[in-house]
């Protein structure tokens, strides 16, 4: 797997892993591990999406259905990427992703007979509604931030709304915000996660 690394400042307190969305590399959210962990107390890693799909770019999985990855291309990245990221010298990581790469974080953090993250951070995603995962929203989950655009015309709002019922039902503290944006970040939304990764 290919994976850009930015070394932690001195020993690291745990691995911060960031999922590209559809289309981009491992260059494209980069820039956020600085945003998110300024201090640099964690090693961050961005790896790159093993797909090479339609229209271009790096992807995780095919989509055909919003909010319903592919079984058939999910299956096997979510098994590999599962691998690499247990495979991490941490006992501590988050995970945090944007589009497609949100639909990672989750699974990957929710996926039954998954190790437990310390925080999962999703901009403008779902959890994955496909034969080739099952989530285990059992306690303890893990503290969850939930960012999503109020005028996305890709990902719909309501996909992040269903996301954070679900997740409060099953007793997980969400930090929830909407913005009046399309399929984009918040700037102002990633300056809330950065609080509030510095205070888990």
């Amino acid at each position: 797997m290919i994976v850009r690394e930015r070394p932690a400042s001195g020993e690291a307190e745990g691995a911060f892993v960031m999922f590209h969305g559809r289309g981009a590399d491992e260059n494209d959210l980069f820039p956020l591990l600085d945003l998110l962990d300024p201090e640099r107390k964690r090693h961050g890693y961005c790896p790159r999406g093993p797909l090479s799909l339609p229209p271009g770019g790096a992807h995780w999985y095919a989509v055909y259905e919003v909010g319903h990855p592919d079984p058939v291309t999910f299956a096997p990245v979510y098994a590999s990427v599962a691998s690499w990221l247990d495979s991490l010298p941490h006992s501590s990581v988050w995970l945090a992703g944007f589009s497609q790469g949100a639909v990672m974080s989750y699974a990957l953090g929710l996926g039954v007979g998954r190790p437990r993250p310390d925080a999962i951070v999703a901009f403008s995603g779902f959890i994955p509604d496909t034969d080739a995962w099952e989530g285990d929203f059992s306690p303890t989950l893990p503290p969850v931030a939930i960012g999503h655009g109020l005028y996305d015309p890709l990902i719909s709002v309501e996909y992040g709304r269903a996301a954070r019922r679900l997740l409060v039902d099953a007793g997980a503290e969400v930090l929830y915000r909407e913005y009046p944006l399309d399929h984009t970040l918040d700037p102002g939304f990633v300056a809330d996660v950065r609080e509030w990764l510095g205070r888990l």
